[in-house]
């Protein structure tokens, strides 16, 4: 049964152009092919990724936020409240007026305590300021790094500047080391946001990051064993671009050093509209749609790596319609931090409540004054 299951998965029709078979990739001739089983390594270097970021977070992101003076935001804890806190975790963390009003007949509670009480806790549950920094920080120094280290391996590459090139001789393409290291460093840091996403800032878009994540794994797995390397390279030194302005626009914007973060946003969402928006669908996917025609006739892997392509694609649509929402609040309101992130809630207490409690504990309340206190 698994040796059946194992001939389906690696046909060859699946992963290669016809008259092409795996024996054709075999090492030989001074050329290196990838292997599937390469694919391995990118668990333990992910594994290694999060140790770095750890240390990178304690010994470099956290000193530089205390320097640049970011601190918590003093939170109000909740009350103890066993009824609400059973609520909160097994039914809702946000709940609706009809439930805010069955709770505060079950509690006694006025309706504005229980809505803040939910405020206060919903709060409890979010990352402080300092960890949002150390976490852009750790985020932005890594593309930049691989930004970097892409085009020092793409500088001299012809397919960088004649995309026609990606194809030639393909798939018998030999491997470079260098798209070796920029693959699997690529696959350990997106394997491992996935292995930390439970413990990672959660965003409006969690779950379009999840799907953005798995689908890049997927692309570049794909592109591995089928020997799309070439192309891959290029995707990936396409997104790492902007994705580098965008985090150090965060790390600005939490430093308040507001109009040098607002003239980061201003770049990051042009070259964003560019390279995601233009760029990415009418040069890359043009030339993993048409070219490859000119050369073999279509087969299975054709096809799936270009529908994962487009599924990056609607992403990329769905994160430029929140930019431009940004855009709107930076013309015509103030811009305060990544829309796509949860923000804290006021949780202070309503001004009447505030004067009831201040007039409660200095004696100024109508019992007081009629006790001539």
């Amino acid at each position: 049964m698994l040796q059946t299951v194992a001939e389906w998965l690696w046909w060859e029709s699946l992963w290669l152009p016809a008259n092409v078979s795996w024996s054709d990739l075999e090492d030989k001739e001074g050329r290196v092919y990838a292997k599937a089983s390469q694919l391995y390594a990118a668990l333990p270097c992910a594994l290694c990724l999060l140790l770095v970021r750890y240390v990178f977070e304690r010994c470099l992101a956290m000193p530089l936020a205390n320097a640049w003076g970011i601190k918590d935001r003093v939170r109000l804890t909740a009350e103890q409240n066993p009824l609400l806190e059973k609520f909160f975790c097994s039914q809702a963390r946000n709940p609706s007026q009809a439930d805010v009003r069955s709770l505060c007949k079950k509690t006694g509670w006025p309706q504005r305590r229980v809505e803040v009480w939910f405020r206060r806790r919903r709060n409890q549950d979010r990352p402080g300021l300092q960890k949002r920094f150390c976490e852009a920080c750790w985020r932005g120094f890594f593309y930049l790094s691989a930004f970097l280290g892409g085009i020092w391996a793409l500088h001299d590459k012809p397919w960088l500047y004649n995309l026609k090139e990606v194809w030639a001789g393909f798939p018998k393409q030999s491997m470079l080391p260098s798209q070796y290291w920029y693959y699997l460093l690529e696959m350990g840091f997106y394997l491992s946001l996935l292995l930390s996403l439970t413990i990672d800032v959660k965003r409006k878009d969690f779950k379009e990051q999840v799907i953005h994540h798995i689908a890049t794994l997927t692309l570049l797995s794909f592109s591995w064993i089928s020997n799309y390397i070439r192309i891959g390279t290029l995707v990936m030194v396409v997104h790492d671009s902007s994705d580098v302005l965008l985090e150090g626009g965060k790390l600005l914007n939490y430093a308040k050093w507001h109009q040098a973060a607002n003239g980061i946003f201003v770049v990051f969402t042009a070259l964003f509209m560019v390279t995601r928006l233009v760029i990415f669908p009418f040069w890359l996917i043009h030339c993993t749609w048409v070219y490859p025609m000119e050369q073999f006739a279509p087969f299975f892997g054709y096809y799936f790596f270009n529908v994962m392509l487009l599924v990056l694609q609607i992403l990329h649509i769905y994160w430029a319609f929140l930019i431009l929402r940004m855009v709107y609040n930076f013309i015509f309101n103030k811009l305060e931090g990544d829309v796509r992130s949860d923000e804290e809630e006021d949780d202070s207490d309503p001004p009447k409540e505030q004067k009831h409690k201040l007039s409660h504990i200095n004696g100024y309340g109508a019992r007081g004054r009629a006790n001539g206190h």
